[in-house]
């Protein structure tokens, strides 16, 4: 079995209240195995069978829809994946770890949509950005409660849609990651 996090975006805000135990009875339902939450923001950690996370993704996105009448975005990703997000972030050893995020997006961003977003952004705020993997690394120097670089801006500029965490947060679910894997 290889345990996963399913990252939903949209959970508990905007008027997306749901409890984080019908979210895990909602896994249990679909047969997910060592079903847990971490933190009460859309964090779901599960084992199953070995596959592609996007086909997950979509179960997730439909299940959301089917059961609870929200839209979300979410993003799926392995043990290896999350300690990877923290890793590769390059911001992570010259910030605060609540400033430090990963936005895990639905799809792999070229350089030239990277660029186009630095640029859009340019002179809007102190914010540093990186591109990853499947993820865009974000230093929200000033915090994340006045920024300009919202998930939407973000969406428009790279064409698809993602979810953030940060750095605290990916270490806690990684933990608890490791821990059930023995």
């Amino acid at each position: 079995m290889t345990r996963y996090v399913a990252l939903f975006g949209s959970i508990n805000v905007g008027g997306n209240r749901l409890t984080m135990a019908d979210l895990r009875y909602a896994f249990e339902r679909e047969e997910f195995e060592e079903v847990e939450t971490v933190v009460a923001s859309g964090n779901v950690l599960f084992s199953f069978d070995e596959r592609p996370t996007d086909g997950l993704e979509d179960l997730f996105a439909h299940m959301m829809r089917d059961r609870f009448d929200i839209e979300s975005f979410v993003a799926v990703r392995t043990k290896e994946e999350v300690r990877t997000a923290i890793a590769d972030n390059p911001f992570v050893h010259s910030g605060a770890d609540n400033l430090i995020h990963t936005q895990f997006l639905a799809c792999q961003p070229t350089a030239a949509q990277f660029e186009a977003l630095v640029a859009n952004y340019r002179g809007r705020g102190p914010e540093r950005l990186a591109l990853g993997e499947r993820s865009l690394f974000i230093d929200y120097v000033d915090g994340v409660g006045n920024t300009r670089l919202t998930g939407p801006f973000i969406e428009r500029r790279l064409g698809c849609p993602g979810t953030a965490r940060n750095v605290r947060s990916l270490q806690r679910i990684l933990d608890k990651m490791e821990s059930a894997s023995g």
